[in-house]
């Protein structure tokens, strides 16, 4: 047999597959939000259809679930979780629907959006530390752009246009809105005036769609194979500039198209946690430290005694390393001792646990406090 007759004869038998009267359509309108992934397409063949389906929505639930892990973390964070038992990540299930699907004999494919409970992610992710964005970015509008060889493609169906429709990025951290070329918007902007950057009529797509900024993806086959993707504008995170030639592994321009798409979402996600991460951090920095200075200070003598310099040193890094304490002042020093003004907020009992924390104790004799190493 030749490679083509196989060929045909595959095909065939995926006719004969789905020559049964198949089961296909549409549920209402999906719900969507931040802990909803949706999209999440499969394929599971089995002994019967109702067996497939069953695996098949298992198989779906495991897929968004490491998708929805990567965008609230990262990609790094999805891989520390693999391997994770369908029947946990089963437990985090709020909700499933199904968006399209079709079975035959032995076999079944779907597409879902799978919802997740919030506060069970939430508290996964915090037991193994890691951190979670919530807060989306300002949408943004992307018009993709194909340069063919019958000339610019705007709004016809293309591989282009198809690449980042099926991101399904609407209700991403960088939530990007790829425009549903109706008649607004075909009469809005031509191709010509996309690529010219007419800011007037890009402008009229980005109130459309309520979008903070929009960036024209222009994308043409490299002659040295794959596709060269061409992304420059202005965002709410910051100037983009993306011009590079993007391939895949079956040498495909439609798999080279979602590899470039997939690629900027990745960046666009990567750069808004890490802003979002910073200003995190700097607003727990400013909290802890209005904290500190809202609490009342005080201070003590405290008689410090020593063998030498070197323990002297010693006790005094720890000391100023010790949660709580704020000040250090030597009032007289000697070969054996120091006496010391301490200044610490909180009560002294505080003092006490904190610098047994640092390896230090705190006691009193004889009407005077002595710090000691324990």
């Amino acid at each position: 047999m030749t490679c083509r007759s196989r060929g045909l004869f595959g095909a065939f038998l995926i006719l004969l597959i789905f020559a049964a009267p198949l089961k296909a359509w549409a549920v209402a309108p999906v719900e969507t939000g931040l802990f909803s992934v949706t999209g999440v397409e499969v394929d599971v063949t089995d002994k019967d259809a109702a067996t497939a389906r069953t695996r098949a929505i298992i198989e779906a639930q495991v897929k968004a679930f490491y998708q929805l892990v990567a965008r609230l973390g990262s990609a790094e964070a999805a891989k520390r979780l693999e391997g994770m038992d369908a029947r946990d990540i089963g437990r985090m299930l709020r909700s499933l629907s199904i968006e399209e699907e079709r079975s035959g004999p032995g076999r079944y494919i779907g597409k879902l959006t799978v919802r997740f409970l919030p506060g069970k992610i939430r508290e996964l992710l915090g037991r193994y530390g890691i951190e979670v964005v919530e807060d989306q970015a300002p949408p943004l509008v992307v018009l993709p752009l194909w340069k063919g060889p019958t000339g610019l493609v705007l709004w016809e169906d293309n591989l282009w246009r198809k690449a980042w429709l099926d991101l399904k990025a609407e209700q991403s951290l960088v939530p990007i809105i790829v425009p549903l070329g109706d008649l607004q918007d075909t009469s809005a902007i031509t191709p010509e005036e996309a690529a010219a950057g007419d800011a007037i009529k890009l402008e009229s797509l980005m109130i459309r769609y309520q979008a903070k900024s929009i960036l024209v993806a222009m994308a043409e086959p490299d002659p040295s194979g794959g596709i060269r993707a061409v992304m420059q504008g202005d965002s709410a995170l910051g100037a983009i500039n993306f011009d590079k030639v993007y391939t895949a592994e079956d040498g495909t321009l439609e798999a080279a198209a979602a590899t470039a798409a997939r690629r900027f979402d990745d960046v666009m996600l990567e750069k808004w946690r890490s802003v979002r991460l910073k200003v995190a951090a700097e607003a727990r920095a400013r909290a802890e430290a209005e904290q500190q200075t809202a609490r009342t200070s005080q201070s003590m003598p405290v008689a410090v005694p020593f063998s030498g310099i070197h323990q002297w040193n010693g006790i005094r890094a720890r000391l100023l390393a010790t949660q709580g304490v704020i000040g250090v002042d030597v009032s007289t020093i000697a070969e054996n001792g120091a006496v010391i003004q301490l200044v610490f907020v909180d009560s002294v009992q505080d003092l006490q646990q904190a610098l047994s924390g640092s390896g230090l104790r705190l006691v009193q004799a004889g009407g005077t406090w002595v710090l000691q190493p324990l």
